[in-house]
């Protein structure tokens, strides 16, 4: 029996769930907003969660408590410069998940992992250059 045994497995050993765990998080703090599985992000949030609170901190054994999580030190200098203050009069809930339906070549259910304080950016669509007409040609 599973008694009080909390947290999925995700399906791996103890040191790729901590790998995947990681990635996941560090990719949520560069980026702001992940995609991944429902199961993922469920097991994402609270992670990401304590990493956001020491941030908070900033203190040296808590930057080097979060660099050792983090895979890159770019992110760990967002999480204290940028990401941190944005959260510093709040105790907690620092991000959500928001269903995104099913997954089309499995069948998994989809989420939306982001930081509360993420705001969507739509991407600008390029104009598609005009094409000169041949008269225009002829004539130059």
């Amino acid at each position: 029996m599973r008694h009080l045994k909390s947290g999925s497995k995700l399906g791996r050993n103890p040191a790729h769930r901590r790998a995947t765990l990681r990635n996941l998080v560090t990719n949520l703090l560069e980026h702001g907003r992940i995609t991944t599985t429902l199961t993922r992000a469920k097991a994402t949030r609270p992670v990401a969660e304590k990493i956001i609170t020491l941030g908070k901190r900033d203190t040296l054994q808590s930057r080097r408590q979060a660099a050792a999580y983090l895979q890159t030190p770019q992110v760990t200098q967002k999480l204290f410069s940028e990401i941190a203050p944005k959260f510093a009069d709040r105790s907690g809930g620092y991000t959500r998940i928001i269903p995104g339906g099913i997954r089309v070549g499995d069948g998994a259910k989809v989420a939306i992992l982001e930081l509360v304080t993420y705001e969507f950016k739509r991407k600008e669509k390029k104009a598609a250059p005009k094409k000169e007409e041949p008269a225009e040609k002829a004539a130059s």
